[in-house]
């Protein structure tokens, strides 16, 4: 197993989350993509369909932007005229990866360890999966590249399907995620996951889209100032 502190290509966990929020809300929001500060944080931090639950700030969520632009996973644009720098990701030049492997790698980013038939469910806007052998085929593809990017895990006890993790943090992280995972350590916190979590999350991609359309509105009235 190799060694997490000799390989510098590894992320860290707030960079897969920073990474993944860039990746699905490309696809689920298009409008706001490439994305501001203030949208990432919100995406980081969302409540819903989100594991672990995780509370950035602005200055953290910055630095870790700074660091995935060094090493070229990000991009960061400043438009004529623009009072705040949006960023993109680079996940499938990175990569070389098409749109259902970049979902895949998505979800397994932002809610850890799954089945075939749950990435298929999860997926969702972000690539139409019509069935689960082709949610494993490109589950194949990501393991099968080299370096691999997926990992399939042994069958857990009682279980009847494998699931699978994603390698970006190293093999050893993943192994701890397994490890807590299987003593109830890495769950989608059900008291947190209801409705009220769900209500929240909408409040906030409200308030993200709605200061988004406040931006855009000023910078439009400025042409007639």
């Amino acid at each position: 197993m190799t060694n997490e502190a000799d390989n510098p290509n590894l992320l860290d966990p707030f960079e897969v989350r920073v990474l993944a929020v860039l990746a699905e809300k490309e696809s689920l929001t298009p409008d706001n993509y490439p994305m501001s500060l203030n949208a990432i944080t919100n995406g980081c931090n969302q409540l819903s369909s989100r594991d672990p639950v995780m509370s950035l700030s602005e200055e953290t969520v910055a630095e870790t932007l700074q660091r995935l632009m060094q090493r070229k996973f990000v991009n960061g644009i400043t438009q004529a005229g623009a009072r705040v720098t949006k960023y993109e990701h680079r996940v499938r030049i990175k990569w070389s990866l098409e749109q259902d492997k970049v979902a895949v790698l998505t979800v397994l980013m932002l809610r850890g360890l799954q089945t075939a038939g749950e990435i298929r469910t999860r997926t969702g806007r972000l690539h139409d999966f019509k069935s689960v052998p082709d949610v494993e085929q490109a589950l194949q593809f990501l393991i099968d590249k080299y370096p691999p990017l997926v990992s399939k895990l042994a069958l857990a006890p009682g279980t009847k399907e494998p699931r699978y993790g994603h390698l970006l943090s190293g093999e050893e992280a993943l192994a701890r995620e397994e490890t807590a995972a299987s003593y109830g350590g890495s769950t989608s916190a059900p008291a947190q996951g209801g409705r009220v979590a769900q209500l929240e999350a909408e409040v906030a991609q409200l308030r993200q889209e709605v200061g988004e359309l406040a931006m855009q509105f000023a910078e439009f009235k400025k042409q007639f100032d």
